[in-house]
């Protein structure tokens, strides 16, 4: 256990359709769905969406039939990483000490603030509020309370209050616990779910009554620290260090159903592009590669191959990929999407040196995509597109 800390966790309210608001605000305050792809599901909805009874998950075809005054975005995940990247930056000047947990979710460490602030603790989560409402048009609800799992549980509550702040203190938390369910309580999943109230336990006060003993044999280690969490006992800190990715992945359904080879590639080209950028965001290279094609009737190809130096060059990484895809691809097979995914990350400079590495030739390479992103910078993504050579 750590000393006594006041801990926010700062949310932003259905992340992708208020990023779409702040691109078109006459969308705002009228019921906008986000969906996956083109042919998708609802990732995001609006107030107005879910009041109209629209769900998440609800595939687009039956939220236009169930739903056709539903304003349908297809998702731009490129943007809304910008605007997360907006909305962190903020966070970090804010406080010395941010956690981004998911693109619209940071915890921030509030303790000792509010004498640089003088503000108290509630005051502060308003003013953070009502500052990133005000700089970057997205609203965002802020739970503040003693540690991670509490905040998480304030800022749940938030959403439903108009000024989207709420603040547990220790006089509160008995209350609040006993007026949460079990499967409110972050990390509590279904089957958990089931399983606790089997053992009588329907809200997180009575979680919170049980011996650590018992938690460590129904739930494990998990279930203990979640106790101490759920008392106001910090066992997990803000951590500032940002984490790198272990793989990443892209992929997209197409617009069609096809077997053409060319469109296959040149699809999963793109998703070489993007997928290479990011890798580069980082300061790393991947040292294996893994392309996928989905059926029509949704079955998975998949295979991979390791490189044999890292890299972050997508004309390397493509030229594998296309060997990976011809092993895979079937031209009497339709398909409907395809992907890739780059693994064994590590960060540039930390890759075994080979005695084969042809120096010159691996800095034209760098000097190349660092052109790609500058461009890319200054006039907007896929300003630079590189396309396959071979034909099938």
């Amino acid at each position: 256990m750590v000393k006594q800390k006041i801990i926010a966790l700062i949310d932003c309210d259905s992340f992708f359709v208020s990023c779409e608001q702040k691109r078109n605000p006459k969308l705002k305050g009228k019921p906008v769905c986000v969906i996956s792809n083109k042919e998708g599901c609802v990732i995001s909805r609006s107030k107005e969406a879910k009041k109209m009874g629209v769900r998440m998950g609800e595939p687009l075809f039956m939220a236009r039939k169930e739903h056709p005054k539903a304003i349908c975005i297809v998702a731009d995940h490129e943007y809304y990483s910008l605007v997360s990247n907006q909305v962190m930056g903020i966070l970090k000047d804010f406080s010395p000490y941010v956690q981004i947990y998911s693109v619209d979710e940071a915890f921030v460490d509030f303790t000792g603030l509010k004498k640089l602030y003088k503000k108290n603790y509630y005051k502060l989560a308003v003013y953070l509020r009502e500052k990133i409402l005000n700089e970057v048009d997205i609203p965002v609800s802020i739970g503040v309370s003693s540690t991670k799992t509490l905040s998480k549980l304030a800022s749940d509550k938030a959403k439903n209050l108009p000024n989207g702040v709420f603040l547990i203190g220790k006089c509160k938390i008995k209350k609040v616990l006993k007026d949460t369910k079990i499967e409110e309580i972050w990390g509590i999943g279904r089957r958990l779910t089931t399983s606790l109230k089997r053992n009588g336990i329907l809200n997180a006060l009575e979680l919170t009554q049980k011996d650590d003993k018992w938690l460590d044999k129904t739930l494990g280690i998990h279930g203990i620290e979640m106790r101490h969490e759920l008392l106001g006992e910090v066992v997990s800190s803000v951590i500032n260090e940002e984490r790198l990715p272990k793989s990443i992945q892209n992929t997209k359904a197409f617009g069609i159903f096809t077997s053409d080879f060319n469109y296959i590639k040149n699809e999963l080209n793109r998703h070489i592009h993007t997928s290479c950028r990011k890798l580069r965001s980082y300061n790393t290279k991947c040292g294996q590669i893994g392309v996928m094609l989905r059926t029509k009737d949704f079955r998975v190809f998949y295979t991979k191959k390791d490189l044999l130096n890292p890299t972050d060059f997508e004309l390397e990484i493509s030229n594998t990929a296309l060997e990976l895809l011809e092993e895979i691809y079937d031209s009497s097979v339709l398909y409907r999407s395809t992907g890739v995914t780059l693994e064994k990350i590590g960060e540039e400079g930390t890759e075994q040196l080979s005695l084969y590495v042809d120096n010159e030739d691996k800095e034209k390479k760098e000097k190349l995509v660092k052109c790609f992103d500058k461009l890319e910078a200054k006039f907007g993504k896929n300003i630079i597109q590189t396309g396959f050579t071979r034909d099938k």
